[in-house]
């Protein structure tokens, strides 16, 4: 070809097409995601069946046969779901014995946790500088808040229940689990004997005890070996050994990830004249951190979820609460499922929240795309 048909070809060039409608869009996200291949078109189309099967029975039970109103079970047929118990006993759900003229506390709280997690999860907020700091200053506001002084009434611990409790646990078993399991794991690969078979004692130790166990020590046995006039509250004792339980499986996580780290980036913290720290700060566990994501989530998850092992010791979160009403004597037979139903709702709600925005992150923090 001359030079000039080649200028000729290259000026007649088409321009670009889009893609095919088979490989965008919902048809493509269908493609690759549901029939890539005959053993998944299979199993999406076995899938669709089973819930073809349950679905409608499931709606048709929970809503449409279901009764809404009533003072007591026998007002509930029983072809359907007697959600008729929730206009009396949903606060009961959600704040446990808290006292009901301040219910407006826990409100406040859960309305203030909103900006204090996203300042601390997003980034480019307004305000930022400042946000951040009322998200440091949260747990102190809300403690107070929940427990009261400074002028508010004192309530009891005790008191605490339903889904409050929950929460309560979880984000201070979240919360103080990730720096203390950091802390561990920098521990377990010291090069300081001492440092490092204390922390490889620790996790072990706890990794080989069930939780239930580690509750029941801190509820029965604890207190025999304190002093007498050293009284723990039973909440924190809980929210105690919640956090020290998680440390140690977020630890091993974390240490997972220090591993992956090559040694180049070790020696990399060196040349640049970095102490140990610093070089930890500033290079390594940014990394590690990232690698772990999935792993930490994992744990934060787990976590929340074990927080109904609390009604083993007598505290009744939200799934003791489903449990009482169930035991009932005007609601017995007619709630066992729709109590579990709802506590299940609730605990799919912040767990999918938590996978969700972890895979978020992983996107944002992921350098390898372009």
């Amino acid at each position: 070809m001359t030079k000039h048909a080649f200028h000729r070809s290259r000026a007649a060039m088409l321009p670009e097409r889009p893609p095919p409608i088979t490989s965008r869009g919902v048809i493509g996200w269908l493609r690759a995601n549901l029939f890539s291949n005959y053993l998944s078109a299979a199993l999406t189309i076995a899938s669709i069946a089973v819930l073809a099967l349950i679905i409608p029975g499931l709606i048709e039970w929970a809503f449409i046969d279901a009764t809404l109103t009533g003072e007591v079970g026998k007002d509930c047929p029983s072809e359907g779901a007697c959600w008729a118990w929730l206009d009396q006993r949903i606060t009961q759900f959600f704040y446990g014995f808290y006292p009901a003229d301040a219910y407006w506390r826990v409100n406040v709280c859960i309305a203030l946790l909103v900006p204090a997690l996203a300042y601390m999860l997003f980034d480019k907020l307004p305000y930022s500088r400042y946000g951040r700091w009322f998200s440091l200053a949260y747990p102190v506001i809300a403690a107070i808040l929940l427990v009261g002084g400074l002028g508010l009434e004192v309530v009891r611990t005790d008191q605490f229940g339903g889904f409050m409790l929950n929460l309560i646990a979880g984000l201070v078993g979240i919360v103080l689990s990730l720096p203390i399991g950091i802390l561990l794991a920098l521990g377990r690969r010291s090069r300081m004997p001492i440092v490092r078979m204390f922390s490889i004692g620790f996790i072990e130790f706890i990794r080989g005890v069930p939780l239930i166990t580690l509750l029941f020590v801190a509820i029965i046995l604890l207190p025999l070996f304190l002093p007498p006039q050293v009284t723990l509250d039973q909440l924190i004792r809980v929210m105690i050994i919640i956090t020290v339980f998680a440390s140690a499986y977020m630890a091993e996580v974390i240490r997972g990830g220090l591993q992956a780290i090559p040694q180049g980036q070790y020696e990399a913290g060196q040349a640049m004249g970095l102490g140990y720290w610093q070089s930890m700060r500033l290079i390594i566990l940014p990394q590690a951190l990232k690698i772990s994501i999935p792993g930490i989530v994992n744990t934060f998850i787990g976590l929340f979820k074990d927080t109904t092992l609390v009604i083993i010791i007598g505290l009744f979160d939200i799934l003791g609460q489903a449990r009482l009403l169930q035991t009932n004597p005007d609601w017995l037979g007619k709630v066992d499922y729709e109590t579990f139903l709802l506590a299940a709702l609730f605990f799919f709600v912040i767990c999918f929240s938590m996978s969700r925005y972890s895979l978020n992150l992983e996107k944002r923090l992921d350098t390898t795309r372009r």
